[in-house]
C-alpha cells in the first residue's frame, strides 16, 4: 500500500457541516472518505481466499474488500440496502480480478445471516475469513431518551447477527481461517451519548477473546479490530452536525481515520502468516491508547 508518509496530508477538522438520514451514502459526504481506491496495491498475501465482509457497502467495509481483492481473495459484500455503494464496492473488486457477490438485506434476522454464508459456500465452495462488521449506532444525551426498540436494535445487529454468522460460518471453515470482528474505541473508553452502541463494542471484545480460546483447536483464529475515529457515512447519519463538524478532533492525531487506514490491519489478521495471533485487539485509533 502506497501510502500518504505525511498523516497532515490526510483532511482535519473542522469538516462542513453535514447530515444524512440513517444509515448514510458514501457520494453525499464531504470531504470524501478513502477507502484505498488509488492508493492500496497488494502482494498476493491472500491469494485464492474467500471473505465474507458485511457492512461492505462503504467506509470501512470498503475498504477491507478492496484490499482483500487485490491481495487475491473474492469477496461476498454484505449489506442492509444502500444498493448503489455496495455497487460501487463491487466494481472495485472486480476491477481487482476477483469474484464479488452482493447479498443484500437485514442481518438482524438470523436466517438471513444464515443464507449469507449458504450463498458464500455455493458461489465460492468454501469460507476461509469473516469479517464480522456490520454495525448500528444512534446518539442520545440521556439515557431516557433510548427507548427499549432502540436498545434491542443495537444488539440485534451489532451483536447477536456476529453469533448468527460466526456459528453458520465455522462448519465450513478450515484450519487457518480467521474470523475479524470490528469492535471500537468505545468498548474501552465509552462514548456515553453512544452508550448502547458502546455497550455492545464491549461486547465484542469478549465475544472475540472467548471465540478464540473455542475455536484454537480447530486451527480457526478469531481477532478484533478496535476503530478510533473513522470518517465513514455512519457519521453523519448518526450524530449532531456539530460533532461531524470536529469529529477526530479529540484524538492525538487531531483528525479522523480514513477507512483506507485500517485496511492494512484486516488485512494482516486474515493473513496465515499471522498464524499464532489469536484472540487479540488491534487500536487503529490515531494515537489514543485503549486499555
Amino acid at each position: 500500500m502506497q501510502a500518504r508518509e505525511d498523516m497532515n496530508e490526510h483532511p482535519k477538522p473542522p469538516f462542513p457541516k453535514q447530515q444524512q438520514p440513517m444509515p448514510g451514502r458514501t457520494a453525499e459526504m464531504r470531504p470524501a472518505p478513502d477507502h484505498g481506491e488509488r492508493s492500496y496495491r497488494g502482494c498476493g498475501r491472500l491469494s485464492g481466499k474467500k471473505a465474507i465482509i458485511t457492512g461492505a457497502d462503504s467506509g470501512i467495509g470498503r475498504a477491507v474488500a478492496i484490499a482483500y481483492a487485490r491481495e487475491g481473495a473474492d469477496v461476498l459484500i454484505a449489506y442492509l440496502n444502500e444498493h448503489e455503494d455496495a455497487q460501487a464496492t463491487q466494481r472495485l473488486v472486480e476491477e481487482a480480478g476477483r469474484k464479488a457477490i452482493l447479498v443484500p438485506g437485514d442481518i438482524q434476522s438470523a436466517k438471513h445471516c444464515r443464507d449469507i454464508v449458504e450463498k458464500a459456500v455455493s458461489e465460492f465452495g468454501g469460507i476461509d475469513i469473516l469479517v464480522n462488521n456490520a454495525a448500528h449506532q444512534a446518539t442520545f444525551k440521556s439515557i431516557d431518551d433510548i427507548t427499549d426498540e432502540e436498545w434491542e436494535l443495537t444488539f440485534r445487529v451489532n451483536i447477536h447477527a456476529m453469533f448468527y454468522l460466526t456459528k453458520a460460518a465455522v462448519p465450513h471453515m478450515k484450519s487457518g481461517s480467521a474470523i475479524i470482528n470490528t469492535a471500537s474505541i468505545n468498548a474501552d473508553a465509552p462514548n456515553p451519548t453512544l452508550l448502547a452502541y458502546a455497550t455492545t463494542k464491549g461486547a465484542i471484545q469478549n465475544f472475540t477473546a472467548g471465540l478464540a480460546q473455542l475455536l484454537g483447536e480447530k486451527g480457526i483464529r478469531a481477532n478484533a479490530v478496535a476503530p478510533g475515529p473513522i470518517w465513514t457515512p455512519l457519521i453523519p447519519s448518526t450524530m449532531p452536525e456539530e460533532a461531524v463538524a470536529n469529529f477526530g478532533k479529540s484524538v492525538p492525531m487531531k483528525r479522523a481515520g480514513q477507512p483506507a487506514e485500517l485496511a492494512t490491519a484486516y488485512v494482516m489478521l486474515a493473513d496465515p502468516l499471522s498464524s499464532y495471533v489469536s484472540g487479540a485487539t488491534i487500536a487503529v485509533t490515531g494515537g489514543k491508547p485503549i486499555l
